[in-house]
């Protein structure tokens, strides 16, 4: 009943705000000053920290978002409350380490990155490899409020837990269709995108707005500058709380493994594969469900012309570099869909055997325990297919041939009916 007044609501709040729209009036800002002042007037802070990096970055996200997003009145609101957000921790981030400099001693070692397409299973096994005790993984809720650096004490019972349960809920009213698709909680590990996003380079942004012209300036980025972000980042959070080794996640670092190992030359790889002709329609449809929530311009065949270019340039980069060999083969670990739904604990044991650590009874037993209580589809089917995106199936297997000849992928049904 609340979800449906609410829906309501929002259907009569974008009718409004589309009046205004023609009317020529815009009532939510996305001007810099105004998203700049917000964030000092939140926090009663100045230094946002490393404005040379962030900056331009920051302006061609707001001139993508006005000039191609076709935000809704609520897609406005959201948008400027996530952008001061990011902001804000900017603010609270570079203030906590001038206050505490030991925090940029702290040392992130052996970190575990789990990479590869999009819907491959690795937020299965990234969420299976967080039940080991050893593992650190970096939880919604501290990512989205990181400061003050969170305590181990307190880690399970943080009053920002809360606080980001209610934030996430407005997801759920928003997109109620994205957890069939990605689950979401404040306790759940969250994606490496999100970490990164108050670097302002970030895929996330393309993921959830319609922003062409910062997509194509991104790739073109050295992305160097987002991963120490990145780990400024883990610092802060493992300052007080720490753990054995940090396990992360984030299909985007396909496109970026020299930048990943740049700042974390001592990282281990997992890289998780499935046929890219299902990927490539999921993920279209992951992406529709999220920019529906902001947009009432949908263009399915754009997104899907979009997301086939995108994902074809990283997993093409990918490919090529483990090729050439200028990647060391011994810090990778293959991982293929089937095999992990098939036997995910006999995945996991050969994960930890390939990268030498060691795996007890009691992580398995949690691993197990996080299975029975997380069945497939527990929050419903995820339908798609790729005519509705505008996709051939036969013109993607022709395009796909070499990578799944290469890492030895079977082929599958691109729809699930």
């Amino acid at each position: 009943m609340i979800a449906t007044a609410v829906r309501s609501g929002i259907r009569v709040t974008n009718g409004l705000g589309s009046a205004l729209h023609r009317a020529g009036v815009s009532p939510v800002s996305l001007a810099e000053p105004s998203l700049l002042d917000a964030a000092r007037r939140a926090t009663r802070l100045e230094d946002f920290g490393d404005a040379d990096n962030f900056l331009d970055p920051f302006r061609r996200l707001l001139v993508s978002l006005e000039a191609e997003a076709s935000l809704t009145l609520l897609g406005r609101v959201a948008a400027r409350r996530d952008l001061t957000g990011l902001l804000c921790t900017r603010l609270r981030l570079r203030r906590d380490r001038v206050r505490n400099p030991d925090i940029a001693g702290e040392r992130i070692d052996r970190p575990v990155f789990i990479v590869g397409l999009p819907r491959t299973g690795s937020t299965l096994l990234h969420h299976l490899l967080g039940q080991d005790p050893q593992s650190r993984v970096p939880q919604a809720w501290e990512v989205m409020y990181p400061s003050p650096p969170p305590t181990r004490e307190t880690y399970d019972t943080d009053p920002r837990i809360a606080q980001a349960t209610r934030q996430l809920r407005w997801l759920d009213w928003l997109a109620p269709d994205f957890k069939a698709i990605h689950p979401v909680g404040a306790q759940l590990p969250l994606e490496c995108i999100a970490i990164m996003s108050a670097s302002f380079r970030a895929t996330r942004f393309q993921t959830t707005y319609n922003v062409p012209s910062y997509e194509a300036w991104l790739e073109q980025e050295d992305m160097l500058p987002a991963y120490l972000f990145h780990r400024s980042v883990l610092q802060q959070l493992q300052w007080r709380a720490p753990g054995a080794r940090w396990v992360l996640k984030a299909p985007s670092h396909l496109f970026t493994i020299e930048a990943l190992l740049r700042t974390y030359p001592d990282a281990r790889i997992v890289q998780t594969h499935r046929d890219p002709v299902t990927v490539v329609a999921s993920l279209a449809s992951m992406s529709a469900t999220l920019q529906r929530a902001f947009t009432d311009r949908i263009q399915p065949r754009d997104i899907g012309r979009e997301v086939l270019q995108r994902w074809t340039t990283g997993l093409e980069h990918s490919m090529h570099l483990r090729q050439s060999g200028r990647l060391p083969a011994d810090r990778f670990v293959d991982v293929h869909y089937h095999e992990l739904a098939r036997d995910p604990l006999g995945t996991v044991r050969r994960i930890y055997a390939q990268l030498g650590m060691p795996l007890t009874e009691n992580a398995l037993g949690r691993m197990a325990q996080y299975l029975a209580d997380n069945p497939q589809d527990k929050h419903g089917a995820h339908r798609y297919t790729l005519e509705s995106f505008g996709l051939d199936g036969e013109s993607l297997d022709r395009r796909f041939k070499g990578y799944r000849e290469y890492f030895g992928v079977p082929s599958e049904p691109p729809s699930r009916q």
